[in-house]
């Protein structure tokens, strides 16, 4: 298995300039100009990063979230939902680093097999970071108005967060 995996990326590659060669398309040359394509891509979707990056610290270091989620707290008290998974399913549509980070911080304090730990791996696979999706891609192309894409979006990742806790109870 080891040696397949160190061939398997040449060998695809290999099969490329075969295929390109076969088809008479001057493959080193569409190399380059896709390369060219993807460094302008960078180029332009660079500021749409910076901003999202610069937005979420922001709402971090408001301190929203903590009052949030002593809002709450008596809420999911009475449904029995961890309060240690909400900062995790407040901030899945805004920053997937930062949901990854509070989901490791689960892990090592009640392990990955606790109820807990499986909700926080359920929840990460049900939802995604929309907000930053949307930053990403309409920025990308530079769409303006983005019209219905976050309220559904942020509708599915909230039918996401509903449906994690749901199979957990029912699985776990």
């Amino acid at each position: 298995m080891n040696i397949l995996s160190k061939i398997i990326i040449p060998l695809f590659v290999f099969l490329i300039i075969i295929y390109g060669a076969k088809k008479k398309v001057n493959v080193y040359d569409t190399f380059l100009e896709g390369a060219k394509e993807g460094l302008i891509m960078v180029f332009h979707i660079t500021p749409t990063i910076i901003a999202m990056v610069f937005a979420v610290n922001i709402f971090l270091d408001s301190n929203f979230l903590t009052w949030a989620l002593n809002f709450l707290k008596p809420l999911f008290a009475l449904t029995k939902i961890p309060m240690e998974i909400l900062p995790m399913a407040i901030l899945r549509p805004i920053s997937g680093s930062a949901t990854l980070a509070i989901m490791n911080d689960i892990f090592l304090t009640f392990g990955p097999d606790s109820f807990i730990g499986r909700l926080a791996s359920t929840l990460q696979g049900c939802t995604d970071t929309t907000i930053y999706v949307l930053a990403l891609y309409f920025g990308s192309i530079k769409v303006t108005k983005s019209r219905y894409a976050l309220k559904v979006g942020l509708f599915a990742d909230l039918m996401g967060i509903i449906a994690a806790f749901i199979i957990t109870k029912i699985f776990f």
